[in-house]
């Protein structure tokens, strides 16, 4: 028999109690799930300290956007997900959420590189049950979103670093120009010459911002 340790943390308990049923009723016959589950930072991040200490997970499921700890330490599931990976080094991280902008998903892939990584409103309990067993197997498993942004944006020739990105994300949002340096750390002129870049990057021959991100966009940037 295989004995299965899972964490699943969501802050919707009804969530939760749907993935547990898929997952004990589409398990392999050679296996035993052991299922914990969080709701929020605080306590999720007392059973991966736990976990680190006793009896390790062997899968740790995580929602993005979670209650933030008491002592604000852990914001999101983000965060969780790093601790996880640094006390339960052989556990497989997989994150589930309903974030699916670019910048988020190159965000986590970069920052996590889980295991398997999900959207919501990609997945069905039949794909989530496989899912499962291909972490367990031969990870990652990326959900169809992830998998589209992974090609798009890996065979493209363009590099575009974080705080590029992070321009791209926020002209999207309609943050004007000027404004940019409230939410990225670096002067107007140092963002002004980084917007030029990446009109030259992405061929802008007319100078427009709404032909930059129309570019990014097909390019798989946004």
């Amino acid at each position: 028999m295989k004995h299965l340790n899972i964490l699943m943390v969501d802050d919707h308990p009804i969530i939760i109690e749907g993935y547990q049923n898929v997952l004990m009723a589409t398990k392999d016959d050679d296996q035993t799930l052991r299922i914990d589950t969080a709701n929020n930072c605080d306590t999720a991040a007392i059973m991966i300290e736990r976990a680190g200490e006793a009896t390790p997970y062997d899968v740790c499921f995580f929602d993005i956007s979670l209650p933030a700890s008491d002592d604000g330490k852990y914001a999101s599931g983000e965060d969780l997900a790093l601790l996880a990976k640094k006390l339960l080094p052989n556990a497989k991280i997989v994150i589930l959420t309903m974030f699916n902008e670019s910048f988020r998903i190159h965000n986590i892939i970069k920052e996590i590189d889980p295991d398997g990584f999900l959207i919501k409103s990609d997945l069905t309990s039949m794909e989530l049950a496989d899912a499962f067993q291909h972490i367990l197997k031969s990870p990652p498993y990326y959900s169809t979103t992830v998998n589209n942004y992974v090609k798009k944006t890996f065979t493209s020739e363009i590099y575009v670093d974080d705080i590029n990105r992070k321009i791209l994300h926020l002209l999207s949002q309609g943050i004007k120009t000027k404004s940019l340096n409230e939410y990225i750390s670096l002067s107007t002129s140092a963002l002004e010459k980084r917007k030029k870049q990446l009109k030259l990057l992405f061929s802008v021959s007319d100078g427009k911002d709404e032909t930059l991100l129309k570019e990014a966009r097909e390019k798989g940037f946004l």
